[in-house]
């Protein structure tokens, strides 16, 4: 039988994205541990910054009840253990649990008679039961639904977005009782403005997060697949989106390059589950092979246009502009940029980075590229617009094309310019 403790007192372990902003929201209410293993992050956070910039410093300053720590003896005592860690991907698409699989170890050494344990992170539909709750019961030697309980709450943070924040966005939330599902999903009102919807369980909310990413990757896939052929076409792709938008249930969606740690991530732990349970996705790997194929595109659609202007592509020097997933945000998981930096590197071409929001040191740490932070004028054979951040859009196409030569290619990736001012676009 589940008793509701008399007064709650959390731990969120994982302070990325997504724990940060939920440490915070609740530590203005309850007493809160926000844990992470990197004792840098820790003390930055401590400090009153935050470096994915998901949380300000007078928004730290008013979760008066939150203590940061990346010592895990701070964890004991606390009642509801909130896990908030990432769950990527491997070299093989499958999906790799590690940081999930160490969390919940982490979670039973410290778990206690009647607490509750709340996974946020993004899995397949039975990972939390199958995966994670063995390993708390075998660490803690308590039994499931007995000595602790469970409840799946899967998060829905857009990095870098200021408007869809974490209180202003529909909760799903679900637990292992009927008793528990009420619990976790009354914890999350008070914090979640938007409210809550509670699935009927564990396996529902985590079905439903797995498939809202993939709906919108296979969404973006098509588009980008009819930006191919319209490139085939010699007809602007955006020109046709703004036509067929005029309609009011088409789906507005642009082509690009699809990265970040949901949309290019999520869809492989679907169909990991599908296939183990003997269902071989089809229109899901279609999406995903189009969208994991873009940056190859759009290096090759560069070359053949540097080709077409009988500019020598051996040695050519090119500037990619951007370097984050996505615009105006920090992060740089799975950034798809990377696929054309080292497409245009193996034709031998000189490729300059410059990303002021990109952090220079984490560039280099994950993907042994170093950023420039200074771009000279007239020097380059290629421009590749890859990110729409609002500085690129401040600078305006004459600034942009000042870092050309005399002759060069101009690739607007994002529609960052009006049509006219690009030499390609996606």
């Amino acid at each position: 039988m589940f008793n509701q403790p008399q007064l709650p007192k959390l731990s969120v372990i994982g302070l990325g994205y997504v724990g940060l902003p939920l440490a915070v929201e609740f530590g203005k209410l309850y007493d809160v541990v926000g844990f992470d293993i990197n004792s840098n992050r820790v003390a930055q956070l401590k400090s009153g910054f935050d470096n994915t910039l998901e949380v300000n410093q007078e928004q730290l300053g008013k979760a008066s009840k939150l203590k940061f720590s990346c010592d895990e003896g701070d964890l004991s005592g606390s009642n509801i253990y909130i896990v908030t860690v990432p769950t990527p991907i491997d070299d093989t698409h499958a999906p790799d649990l590690t940081p999930l699989r160490k969390a919940s170890e982490l979670v039973g050494r410290h778990i206690s008679k009647g607490d509750t344990v709340i996974f946020e992170s993004t899995v397949y539909p039975g990972a939390t039961e199958e995966v994670c709750i063995p390993i708390i019961e075998k660490v803690s030697n308590l039994k499931f639904n007995e000595g602790f309980f469970a409840g799946y709450s899967p998060e829905r943070i857009n990095p870098g977005d200021k408007v869809n924040t974490l209180t202003k966005i529909i909760k799903i939330t679900s637990g292992s009782t009927p008793e528990v599902a009420n619990f976790v999903d009354d914890i999350y009102q008070q914090i979640i403005s938007a409210g809550t919807y509670k699935a009927s369980s564990i396996k529902v909310a985590e079905a439903a997060k797995v498939i809202e990413n993939t709906q919108r990757d296979l969404n973006i896939a098509v588009i980008n697949e009819f930006a191919k052929i319209f490139n085939r076409l010699h007809i602007d792709t955006e020109e046709v989106l703004n036509a067929a938008g005029t309609k009011w249930n088409f789906l507005k969606f642009k082509p690009g390059l699809v990265g970040g740690h949901c949309i290019s991530v999520d869809p492989y732990y679907l169909t990991y589950k599908a296939e183990e349970v003997g269902y071989r996705p089809e229109v899901i790997l279609a999406g995903r092979r189009i969208n994991d194929g873009m940056g190859e595109y759009v290096a090759t659609q560069l070359v053949k246009k540097l080709s077409s202007r009988k500019i020598h592509i051996d040695e050519a020097k090119i500037l990619v502009l951007g370097f984050t997933f996505k615009g105006d945000c920090p992060d740089v998981r799975n950034t798809k940029i990377i696929d054309v930096v080292r497409e245009l590197k193996d034709f031998n071409m000189s490729v300059d980075v410059y990303d002021s929001w990109a952090s220079v040191d984490e560039v280099q740490n994950e993907y042994g590229l170093a950023l420039t932070d200074k771009i000279q004028t007239g020097q380059y054979d290629g421009i590749v617009l890859a990110v729409d951040h609002d500085e690129f859009k401040q600078w305006g196409v004459d600034k942009i094309r000042s870092f050309g030569k005399n002759e060069h290619v101009l690739y607007d990736v994002k529609h960052v310019l009006n049509p006219q001012d690009a030499d390609i676009r996606l």
